[in-house]
């Protein structure tokens, strides 16, 4: 079992999003951006996929301990916070997946008109032919039929 696969189960097992490890990495001063931690929870085949290293997983493990237990000066109940977790990750669900209808268009009104800046319609003007495409160039040799 590889480290990325470690950081994906702990992820999952405590509904995890990425901007919730980038902060729970902030407390023990480690900084690192929501786009390098996706790549570890990539598929191994993918081209941006990278091997999470000994000292990321170190470091998240040790914050996640700071994030659900607290410090000795300000101890957390671990349960609380898993709690707090799940309530808002339905929540998130919800929102994301909601039965949104699309407002529908009423149906009596008119197609817009192109207008200019007189408010008049536009009228699209044909281009003139010029003389000098109407004139044949018997320029070498006659063509072979």
């Amino acid at each position: 079992m590889t480290n990325n696969d470690i950081f994906k189960k702990l992820r999952v097992a405590l509904m995890l999003r990425d901007d919730q490890i980038v902060e729970i990495l902030e407390l023990v001063d480690f900084r690192i951006s929501k786009g390098e931690i996706g790549n570890f929870f990539r598929a191994e085949d993918h081209p941006k996929y990278v091997e999470c290293g000994d000292q990321v997983l170190r470091n998240f493990l040790n914050a996640l301990v700071i994030h659900l237990r607290g410090t000795k000066e300000d101890p957390k109940n671990p349960i609380e916070i898993i709690e707090a977790n799940k309530k808002a990750a339905k929540n998130n669900k919800l929102e994301n997946f909601s039965d949104k209808k699309p407002a529908a268009k009423p149906a009596d009104k008119k197609p817009r008109v192109k207008t200019n800046n007189a408010g008049k319609p536009f009228v699209k003007k044909e281009k003139p032919v010029s003389v000098v495409e109407k004139v044949k160039f018997n320029n070498g040799k006659p063509k072979k039929k």
